[in-house]
């Protein structure tokens, strides 16, 4: 799916997302995160051995809403799946969020490794998509 102007503009800017994915019981669990894109796929990073990757690789299935911080009542909620789960590059990427959200590196433990997730997005609803 191309994603709109508007919502391209959201995710490359430095707004927070939040990000739904399922637990293996089909409860939700949601995450506040740092994102990016690439074309119209959104991008995402964690660590190995934490609950997003887990769920992720058992369902692929993911919500994502994500908010304009100058405009809060500009939104896009998007549903999708994840297509990769990438670790060439990955802490390259966490630097570069980090850098896009606090102006510096970020500290990666010793040992950690990290894993980009890329998002193919199949639906947009909320306030961003209806202005586009």
């Amino acid at each position: 799916m191309n994603l709109p102007e508007n919502v391209k503009a959201m995710l490359d800017g430095p707004n927070f997302a939040h990000l739904a994915t399922l637990m293996e019981d089909g409860s939700p669990q949601v995450t506040m995160m740092w994102v990016d894109r690439d074309g119209d796929h959104v991008r995402f990073n964690t660590a190995e051995g934490r609950v997003k990757p887990f769920n992720l690789r058992n369902d692929p299935r993911i919500a994502i809403s994500i908010y304009d911080k100058s405009k809060p009542y500009i939104n896009a909620a998007m549903r999708g799946k994840v297509v990769e789960f990438r670790h060439d590059g990955a802490e390259d990427h966490i630097h570069a969020l980090s850098n896009k959200y606090t102006g510096k590196d970020f500290s990666i433990p010793d040992g950690a490794v990290r894993v980009m997730l890329v998002v193919e997005i199949e639906s947009i609803g909320g306030y961003a998509a209806e202005e586009s």
